[in-house]
């Protein structure tokens, strides 16, 4: 079959659409408003003789979604969908200027598929920075992209279009306005599950909201951002208290030492460092930091002192343990 022409600025800007199955429904631009989501399997291939695949949604078994409006990186994926209809089947091709900026969503794509943290790729956000920060995306096949863009073949079969009030929208999905919106709702639900005792739960409320702000804050040390840093780090101590509950010190003592050293007259991250310290017996790191509490806030006395009972216990037991340990040895 032959390819269809679409709509271009210049000739640089091509793009050509091959119809491969139709199925009757409306076209998504009828459908098409700010925010909608649709779902959709892609393949993408390279212009060779052998049109190697790239990606192929349908062999890592998860469709993509995407939000119109959102900032997607590769926003030509939302002009090509636009002239599709729901459970179309169809491949475009398209030029390099279009495809330049293939290999970073690939990327964050493939981290997704291999149960990498979302949160550490931001495929969602505008970083393009990112691009330059490192030499290699971590796949030789998108390196040598990268280096060398070229036309690729996307093919794509539109799933399903949702409009805003029929889907649950995450946190990437929000406009900025509206993740600040929400920030002290998940920070709410995150206290009611913590006092449930629900504390896996409460560090998903947490860690939705510290994203959202992340995703917000510009210009580092400027007034907007110490604002919305300092609720990025109490959401952060109390996803800090999470893992206490949890038995994650060692993740304790990584989060609160982050934020001492952006913020050291932080009371609330050295006393939870002290008691994650205690509980893996790092005791002069533990008495450090609990000292370092009531330099910071004397009313905390009363707190530090039963903390340090507790050490005494702790380290009182654990020496006995190891006697009896190294008696046996000998």
């Amino acid at each position: 079959m032959d390819f269809i022409f679409l709509a271009c600025a210049n000739f640089k800007s091509l793009q050509f659409k091959r119809m491969i199955e139709e199925r009757c429904s409306l076209c998504l631009s009828l459908l098409w408003c700010f925010s909608t989501q649709v779902t959709f399997h892609f393949r993408t291939q390279l212009c060779d003789d052998d049109r190697t695949v790239i990606d192929d949604s349908k062999v890592v078994g998860t469709p993509m979604e995407v939000v119109i409006g959102n900032m997607f990186k590769l926003d030509i994926w939302e002009t090509l969908l636009s002239s599709m209809r729901i459970g179309e089947v169809a491949e475009f091709w398209c030029d390099t200027i279009h495809t330049g900026v293939y290999p970073l969503v690939s990327k964050s794509m493939r981290r997704i598929a291999e149960g990498k943290d979302p949160v550490e790729w931001q495929m969602h956000t505008c970083g393009m920075a990112n691009m330059f920060a490192y030499h290699s995306l971590g796949y030789d096949d998108l390196d040598e992209l990268m280096k060398e863009p070229k036309p690729l073949y996307f093919i794509l079969e539109l799933l399903k279009v949702q409009q805003p009030s029929e889907y649950n929208r995450e946190s990437w999905a929000l406009s900025d306005e509206e993740r600040l919106k929400v920030v002290p709702v998940l920070h709410g639900q995150g206290n009611k599950l913590y006092k449930q005792g629900r504390y896996q739960e409460a560090t998903q409320k947490y860690k939705e909201a510290i994203i959202c702000i992340k995703n917000v804050q510009t210009k580092a040390w400027e007034a907007p951002w110490l604002k919305l840093e300092k609720t990025a780090n109490t959401l952060t101590l109390n996803y800090c208290q999470c893992l206490l509950r949890m038995e994650e010190y060692y993740e304790v003592i990584e989060h609160t030492s982050d934020i001492i050293n952006q913020h050291p007259g932080s009371v609330k991250a050295f006393y939870l460092r002290g008691k994650a310290h205690m509980e893996v017996w790092n005791e002069a790191e533990a008495r450090q930091d609990f000292s370092r509490v009531l330099d910071l806030d004397p009313g905390m006395k009363k707190a530090v002192k039963r903390e340090l009972a507790v050490l005494n216990v702790r380290m009182q037991e654990k020496n006995e343990e190891d006697k009896d340990k190294y008696r046996g040895m000998f």
